[in-house]
């Protein structure tokens, strides 16, 4: 098992740049995918991004793939998502995970962190 904790969510500005972190524990950090899904008010939660568990490989979803970078740490056990050029359209909770591995659909996390309110203004 793995417990996550998400932090660094705040308000910004349009075109701010903004890093959120997760400390994973309990768990063997190495053995687990690990990746950042997101909530809008009113809509579904959505995949952001995703890690390997060697590090080596990322994926992102379209809408962030040329502003999102999700790397992560071994040493610290955390994974990171760096948010720039932020819009209005990137507001959400955003919510850590984890999985053994990934799927065919993409990712479906055997385990979630609380998430972390990420708010910019136009």
């Amino acid at each position: 098992q793995v417990q996550l904790v998400e932090s660094g969510g705040r308000l910004v500005q349009a075109g701010d740049s903004l890093r959120l972190s997760c400390v994973a524990s309990r768990g063997t950090f190495s053995s687990y995918v690990m990746g950042w899904f997101r909530q809008a008010p009113g809509k579904e939660r959505e995949f952001v991004s995703g890690i390997t568990r060697s590090g080596l490989n990322t994926y992102y979803a379209d809408s962030v793939k040329d502003r999102f970078t999700i790397f992560r740490d071994y040493v610290k056990n955390t994974v990171y998502l760096q948010m720039n050029s932020l819009t209005s359209e990137d507001t959400a909770v955003y919510y850590c995970a984890a999985a053994l591995q990934f799927t065919a659909r993409g990712m479906s996390p055997d385990y979630w962190g609380q998430g972390t309110q990420v708010s910019v203004s136009a």
